[in-house]
């Protein structure tokens, strides 16, 4: 990955840089100087710190392509996925605030991971294993140590391909079936 680092000022005690990719911008951040004289920086370390991935996570509001599930980090919102349904475990009756409500965690993935998927509802029945799916403003977010996508209020599942069907051309939008939790 070619990756351009550029240095853009300072504004009080951080330093700014900019991070392209082909001429496109990849995220803007700021670095406390004192943190830059620091001797033995890790760069992996450093991009793998809760400021860069609020950073990346501030740019992917912007940003409609699709994210690969190996780039998902704890804490990104407004995300797009574009994946196959693995596993759609039968879904569970939980009582909740005096409702009864059905949940699943669908296993789904591309082909650089895989992720679990917490469908409520309607949504718990809507895909099947062998669908490609896409996941539009779906949040990431950590449970028992396992990455977990969570379409909250505006996420949205759009069924690309059923399972055994060949055609991309019809869509299916269950953006009607979203549950306020």
């Amino acid at each position: 990955m070619e990756l351009t680092v550029e240095y853009r000022g300072s504004i009080g005690d951080e330093a700014i840089f900019l991070i392209t990719k082909h001429n496109n911008v990849v995220i803007q951040f700021h670095v406390a100087e004192e943190f830059l004289s620091k001797k033995n920086i890790c760069f992996e370390n450093w991009m793998d710190t809760d400021k860069i991935r609020t950073q990346m996570s501030r740019q992917n509001r912007v940003s409609h392509l699709s994210i690969l599930v190996q780039d998902l980090r704890h804490g990104m919102k407004r995300v797009t996925v574009e994946a196959e349904v693995l596993e759609t475990p039968k879904p569970s009756l939980i009582n909740t605030y005096g409702n009864s409500i059905m949940v699943t965690n669908a296993v789904i993935a591309d082909e650089t991971g895989k992720i679990k998927l917490c469908l409520w509802n309607e949504q718990a029945n809507s895909v099947v294993e062998g669908d490609t799916i896409q996941i539009k403003n779906a949040a990431v977010s950590t449970f028992k140590g396992e990455r977990l996508l969570r379409l909250g209020r505006t996420g949205t599942i759009n069924v690309l391909q059923n399972r055994g069907t060949q055609s991309r051309a019809a869509t299916k939008d269950l953006s009607q079936n979203r549950i306020y939790a």
